[in-house]
């Protein structure tokens, strides 16, 4: 799309997924660095990273426990000191009193089970994601909540 004065706007979907991309780069995971933002009505409700809890050692400074314990990607998901980036944007509204039933979530990587589950329960209707994860649990939930998940290129 390109304005009267001749420079071009990203759709909303890219917007909002460029803003998840901005917001992963606060993630202090050394595997994997995950941006979240919830949105509605084409407003940011909420935004999240993954990393370590609030007033503990990040996995930056002290190394991380899942490569410590040799733990597969996808699998474990309680063996990691850092809260996912989907769950800290729940957190976030939360704790600012803001609700985000039928808000769409735009992540950096499609969520986990756990993540998954969180988002059903929260009124979360659609995700569009940018990588995949390695969970068939989360494809089902999904599903059977009827959660669109779609994958941006």
């Amino acid at each position: 799309m390109v304005m009267e004065s001749g420079r071009s706007r990203p759709p909303w979907d890219d917007y909002f997924m460029e803003i998840a991309s901005l917001v992963a780069t606060r993630s202090t995971c050394i595997r994997r660095n995950v941006g979240a933002v919830i949105v509605r009505n084409k407003r940011i409700l909420a935004t999240g990273y993954n990393g370590a809890p609030r007033g503990t050692p990040h996995c930056t400074d002290i190394g991380c426990l899942r490569d410590k314990l040799k733990v597969r990607s996808g699998e474990r998901h309680e063996l990691c000191r850092g809260t996912h980036a989907e769950q800290n944007a729940i957190i976030q509204a939360a704790a600012s009193s803001t609700s985000i039933e039928d808000g769409i979530l735009y992540s950096t990587h499609h969520p986990c089970s756990l993540c998954t589950k969180m988002l059903i329960n929260a009124g979360i209707k659609r995700v569009y994601f940018r990588e995949g994860y390695p969970d068939d649990l989360a494809k089902e939930l999904a599903a059977e909540a009827g959660m669109e998940l779609i994958k941006l290129v």
